[in-house]
Formats: structure tokens, sequence, C-alpha cells
């Protein structure tokens, strides 16, 4: 498989994985936990990744252009039931962001989503979930001034803007917290064990 058929393919993989989170959200089937569907598409999306990863190494720009290397990054943000692959991911990533090759900003996220789903503070507090307020806010991380430098060293706007912006997407998608905070927090425990995240 070529280059073009290659960047093609995860081009592919993105569309998917967006089209069927703009359905759940449209039926409102997105709030209550990980929906099985998708985990099931990110899975899929993951095992194809990995094995073009294994082929031609982290897809870079350079390699498969911008748009399929954004699609890969997304592909691999969403693989969260596959805490191996995103962990290899990061190390390539690191790598080419040294390089030159990939925005810093896509290493903070999944650096962040990584450090989440371990139970660790975030460096970048890129991730947001419901708190026992039923307000969407940044997951643990370590200090908000800290934070705020290290956002602004790769090119992101403040947590306070960042957390108004965010709050905002999930009203306009009628998103809701979940109705059982606790017993929300209980199923996403168990499912990172089960994963292997924990």
């Amino acid at each position: 498989m070529d280059l073009k058929n290659i960047a093609e393919k995860i081009i592919e993989l993105k569309n998917a994985d967006l089209k069927l989170r703009a359905r759940l959200i449209k039926n409102g089937q997105l709030s209550e936990g990980y929906n099985k569907e998708m985990e099931a598409l990110h899975n899929n999306n993951a095992k194809i990744l990995n094995e073009i990863i294994d082929r031609v190494g982290y897809p870079t720009s350079d390699k498969v252009g911008k748009e399929a290397s954004e699609a890969a990054w997304l592909v691999i943000q969403h693989s969260i039931a596959q805490p191996s692959f995103m962990k290899k991911c990061v190390t390539l990533l690191e790598k080419a962001v040294e390089q030159h090759k990939v925005a810093p900003i896509n290493l903070a996220y999944l650096s962040d989503r990584i450090a989440v789903f371990e139970g660790k503070p975030q460096l970048y507090a890129t991730q947001f979930d419901w708190d026992q307020n039923g307000e969407l806010s940044p997951k643990l991380f370590d200090n908000l001034t800290k934070v705020n430098d290290r956002r602004r060293s790769v090119g992101l706007n403040t947590l306070e803007a960042q957390t108004q912006i965010m709050r905002e997407q999930v009203k306009s998608e009628n998103q809701k917290p979940p109705k059982d905070f606790e017993k929300s927090k209980q199923k996403y425990d168990e499912w990172r064990k089960t994963v292997g995240w924990l």
C-alpha cells in the first residue's frame, strides 16, 4: 500500500468516527457512559492504524499529508480502550515533536489523556468531564498557573477560556451530566481496570 492510499485510509477512519459521534449526539446517546458501538469502532480504528504505524512509522504530515496526520492523531486520541497502543503512540509522538514534524499541541492532548486514565494530574488540563455539581470541568491537574504557562507554550488558550468553550459546546450538543454521578464514576473505574489502565 502506498502512502497516498494509507493517507486516504486514515482519513476514512476519522470520518467514520465523526459520523458515528454525530449520530449518537443527535440521538442523545453520548452522555451515558462509553457507548458500545463507539467503543467497537474506536477499537477497530486503533487496530487498523496500529498496523499502518508498524508499516510506515508515525503518520507525520511529511509522509501522509496534514489532513491524514491530524486524522491519525484523532484516531489515537479516541483509542481509549487500548492503553498499550496509546502509550506506544505517545512515545512516537514525542520523537515526532522533537523533530518538528508534529504540532506539540497534539502531544499535550495525548499525554493528558493518558495521565487522566492512569489517575495522574494533567500537565495541560486538556481533558474535561462532568463533576459532582453537574458542570463540565477539567479533570485533575497540578497547578492553574503552571498549567496556563504550559498551555501558552504549546499555543493553547487559558484554561479559564477553554472551560467556557467546553461548557458551551456540550450545551449546544445537548449533552447532559450523568444522572447518578457516583454510579457513573464507579462504572468508569471498573472500565479502566477492565481495559488495563489501572
